[in-house]
C-alpha cells in the first residue's frame, strides 16, 4: 500500500477514539507550558539571589516548584490518554484483521505460511501501535516545546532567537534526507521478518517429521540463508534510523554553543538590561529546544518501522472478501440429495475438473478413490463451499449451493479430516463445538459410538478433562473425538475424508459398524485410500486426473477388471 493511503486508514482506525486525542492535546499542552514556565522562574531566582532580594527568590522557587510539579502531574495523565488511545486502537486492528481472517476465502490462507498471516495480527500490530500512536505524543509534545521556546525567545531576545532559527534548519534537513531512506529498508526487513517466523514456525509445529527425515542440518542452512538476509537489511535500516540521533545532537550542541556566546554578548554589552539569570533561562531553554529534536529523530525512525507494519495489516484487510451470501436462501433440513453438473474448477489457470458429471441420490453411501491429486478431496471442498465452481453447478436437494448461505449448507453436512484438530478446553467442550444445546445423554451416547468413551473415562476429570492439540491426546485418540464431535450433530451428510486413517484396524471395525448405524437414511461420501474400507459403499466412484472414470459397486468394479480392480489387486497384492 502507498503511504497516503496507510495513513488514511490510521485516520480511519482511530476516529472512533478521538475523545482520547483531545484529552492527549489538553494535556500534552499542559505539560509544555509547565516545562516552558520552570526555566523562566528559575531566571527569576537567580536574579533574586544576585539582587540580594530574598522574598522574591522564594516566592520565584514556589512557582518553580509548582510548574515542575504541574508538568509532572499532567505528564503522568498524558500518559494515561495516549495508553488507552494506543491499546483500544491495537484492541480494535486485531479484532478487524482476526475477523477479516475469518471472512477471507481459504485460497488465501492456503497459499501463505500461517506464521506470516499469524504475524500480521500479532507482532505488526502491536509494532503498529506501540511506534506509531506512543511516538505521536512525543513528536505533538517536542513540536509544542519547539514552538513555545522559539516564541519566548522572541519576545525576550530576538536576536538570539534568530541565531537558533537560523541554525535549526540543519537538523530538519538531516532528518527529512535519513527518514527518506529509512521507509523502503524498514519495510523490507518487516517482509523477511515475517518469512523467517513463517519458516521458524512450520520447522517447529512439523519437528517430527524434520527428524524423522533427519533434515535438521539442511533446515538450519535455510535458516542461516534467511537469517543473514534479515542481518543485512537490518544492519542497514538500524544505520538510517541511528544516523539521525548523532546528527542532530552535533546540530544541537550548535545552538547550545550559539545561544551561550550570543547571551554572554548580550549581559555585557546591556550592562545589565539582559541579566545572569535571563541568560540562566535562555540556557536551559536551549537545552529544552534541542531535546525535542533527539526524540523527534527516534520517533521518525520508529515512524518508518510502523509505518510498514501498517501497511501490511490494512493490505490484509483489503483482501477480497468470501463472496457475500447474504440474501441467499437457508437450506433448513436437506433431504441429502447431491447433483454436480458439468463442474469446471481449477487452482489458478490449470483446469482440474472440466465437465464433471454425478448424482448421488439422499441416504445413499458414495466412496471416492483414487490416486492421489485426483480430486478426491477438491470435490469436497466444493461440496462444502470453501471453493466455488468456475463453471457448471454443484447442487444439494436440486439447489446450486452457490444460491445457499454457507452456514445453513454447513450445518447440514458434517466433516471428519484426516487432520485432526482439537481446541484447548475440556473434552466436553471439544465433543460440543458443533451443538452446545446438547444434552449430557447425546455427548454420551456419540462418544460411545465413536469408541471413545472409555479412554474418556480414564482421563483424570472424565469429560471435565482440559486437553489440547499438542500432546495431551494420542493421534488415535483425537481422530475418535473428532468423530465424537460428528456423531453429536447428528447431520443429513457426513464427510468421512480418511477420517479413520489413525486409529487401528480393530477399532476401526468397530467406528465403521457405528458410521453405518449413525448414517443409516443419510448421504455419506467417503474419501478413502484403503479399499478395504469402502467395501460396503452402495457406489464408488473413481477418479483419475479429475475425471471420474468408473461406478458402481465394489462387486461391480472388480467384475469390470478397470482401473479400480487394478487399484485393489495392487492394494492387496500377496493377500
Amino acid at each position: 500500500m502507498r503511504r497516503r493511503e496507510v495513513m488514511r486508514e490510521i485516520a480511519r482506525v482511530i476516529r472512533p477514539h478521538a475523545h482520547f486525542i483531545v484529552f492527549t492535546v489538553l494535556f500534552a499542552v499542559a505539560v509544555v507550558a509547565g516545562q516552558l514556565l520552570a526555566p523562566f522562574f528559575a531566571g527569576q531566582a537567580i536574579d533574586g539571589i544576585a539582587a540580594g532580594d530574598g522574598g522574591a527568590t522564594a516566592r520565584s522557587l514556589w512557582a518553580l516548584g509548582i510548574s515542575a510539579g504541574g508538568a509532572a502531574l499532567f505528564q503522568w495523565l498524558l500518559s494515561l490518554a495516549n495508553n488507552a488511545l494506543a491499546y483500544r486502537v491495537l484492541r480494535d486492528v486485531r479484532r478487524e484483521a482476526f475477523r477479516k481472517i475469518g471472512t477471507l476465502p481459504l485460497k488465501y490462507i492456503d497459499s501463505r505460511p500461517y506464521g506470516d498471516v499469524s504475524g500480521v495480527v500479532v507482532s505488526d500490530a502491536e509494532q503498529f501501535a506501540e511506534g506509531l500512536l506512543l511516538g505521536a505524543t512525543q513528536l505533538f509534545t517536542g513540536v509544542l516545546t519547539i514552538a513555545g521556546v522559539l516564541g519566548i525567545m522572541l519576545a525576550v531576545r530576538w536576536e538570539i532567537a534568530l541565531v537558533v532559527f537560523c541554525i535549526t534548519p540543519l537538523s530538519f534537513f538531516a532528518a527529512r534526507f535519513i527518514a527518506s531512506r529509512t521507509y523502503r529498508t524498514v519495510k523490507r526487513q518487516a517482509e523477511l521478518r515475517a518469512d523467517e517466523t513463517a519458516f521458524a514456525d512450520e520447522m517447529i509445529s512439523n519437528l517430527k517429521v524434520v527428524k524423522a527425515f533427519t533434515r535438521e542440518e539442511e533446515n538450519e542452512r535455510i535458516f542461516r540463508e534467511k537469517n543473514e538476509a534479515l542481518r543485512q537489511v537490518s544492519l542497514r535500516a538500524v544505520f538510517f534510523s541511528s544516523t539521525t540521533n548523532p546528527v542532530t545532537r552535533f546540530v544541537n550542541s550548535l545552538v547550545y554553543a550559539a545561544v551561550a556566546f550570543a547571551g554572554a554578548l548580550f549581559v555585557i554589552a546591556t550592562g545589565g538590561v539582559f541579566t545572569v539569570g535571563q541568560l540562566g533561562s535562555f540556557l536551559s531553554y536551549a537545552n529544552q529546544y534541542t531535546r525535542p529534536f533527539n526524540e523527534i529523530s527516534e520517533v521518525v525512525a520508529e515512524f518508518q518501522n510502523a509505518l510498514a507494519c501498517a501497511g501490511r495489516i490494512f493490505a490484509l484487510s483489503r483482501e477480497e472478501d468470501e463472496p457475500s451470501d447474504r440474501g441467499n436462501r437457508s437450506l433448513g433440513a436437506a433431504k441429502g440429495d447431491v447433483s454436480l453438473r458439468s463442474v469446471r474448477f481449477g487452482y489458478g489457470e490449470k483446469l482440474l475438473f472440466d465437465g464433471l458429471d454425478a448424482e448421488v441420490k439422499a441416504g445413499m453411501r458414495v466412496a471416492l478413490v483414487g490416486p492421489t491429486g485426483c480430486g478426491k478431496t477438491t470435490l469436497v471442498n466444493l461440496l462444502m463451499r470453501f471453493y466455488d465452481v468456475s463453471g457448471g453447478e454443484v447442487c444439494v436437494d436440486g439447489e446450486d449451493v452457490r444460491a445457499l448461505t454457507r452456514e445453513s449448507l454447513r450445518r447440514n453436512i458434517g466433516m471428519v479430516l484426516q487432520e485432526t484438530w482439537i481446541k484447548t478446553g475440556t473434552v466436553r467442550e471439544n465433543l460440543c463445538l458443533g451443538r452446545e444445546d446438547c444434552t449430557e445423554e447425546e455427548m454420551i451416547a456419540a462418544a460411545k459410538a465413536a469408541r471413545a468413551h472409555a479412554f474418556i473415562e480414564r482421563l483424570p476429570k472424565g469429560y471435565d478433562t482440559v486437553i489440547d492439540d499438542e500432546g495431551s491426546l494420542s493421534q488415535g485418540q483425537k481422530q475418535l473425538l473428532c468423530i465424537a464431535r460428528v456423531m453429536v450433530c447428528r447431520p443429513p451428510m457426513l464427510i468421512l475424508d480418511e477420517a479413520t486413517s489413525n486409529i487401528d484396524t480393530r477399532t476401526e471395525r468397530a467406528v465403521q459398524e457405528a458410521f453405518a448405524e449413525l448414517m443409516r437414511g443419510r448421504t455419506c461420501f467417503v474419501v478413502a485410500h484403503r479399499l478395504s474400507t469402502v467395501r460396503s459403499c452402495d457406489r464408488i466412484l473413481v477418479m483419475r486426473d479429475g475425471r471420474i472414470v468408473e461406478r458402481g459397486t465394489h462387486e461391480e468394479l472388480l467384475r469390470l477388471g478397470g482401473f479400480y480392480a487394478e487399484l485393489y489387486r495392487a492394494q492387496f497384492a500377496g493377500q
